[in-house]
Parts: structure tokens; sequence; C-alpha cells
């Protein structure tokens, strides 16, 4: 994954981080019985995705036109032939 640059952008970083203390906080408030404060994290995880998103959208996510596994990918397509043994 490190050559494909997956996820090495401030959106993703920023998205992940919200969600990690998201889920600690969670994690906090389960230990104590607390379900309000639980919510609450879940709550901070699901804002760590509109975060992300909303990041990406504005220009500092990975734009997946540049993606180099897309691009492979379309470069390499081949039509697919009979599987062996099947006869048509």
């Amino acid at each position: 994954m490190a050559g494909s640059s997956h996820g090495h952008t401030p959106a993703a970083w920023t998205g992940v981080t919200i969600a990690f203390i998201g889920f600690a906080v969670a994690g906090v408030f389960m230990v104590m019985a607390e379900p309000i404060g639980f919510w609450a994290g879940m709550v901070i995880v699901a804002l760590g995705g509109v975060v992300g998103a909303a990041m990406r959208a504005a220009g500092l996510g990975q734009p997946k036109e540049t993606h180099p596994v897309h691009q492979v990918a379309a470069t390499t397509a081949k039509p697919t032939a009979e599987p062996a043994g099947v006869e048509g």
C-alpha cells in the first residue's frame, strides 16, 4: 500500500484521527457504563467520516484519476477468454 500513497493525504489523516478519538471516548464511557457518553463518542466517530469526506471534496484528498492503481488497471485490462475445458 505504501507504493500507491493510499491514505497519505490530509483528509485521510484528519478523518482517521477524529474517528480514533471518538472510539477512545466511546470506550471510556462504555467502561464507565454511561450510555450518553458512549453515544457522544459514536457521534464523534461519524463526524470523523464527515470531516474526511468534506476535506476530500475540498481537494485535500487523493483524486481517483491520478491514483496509480487505477491507471495500471485501466491499461492492463484484457478481455477474458472461456475457462479451460469448457466447450462451446
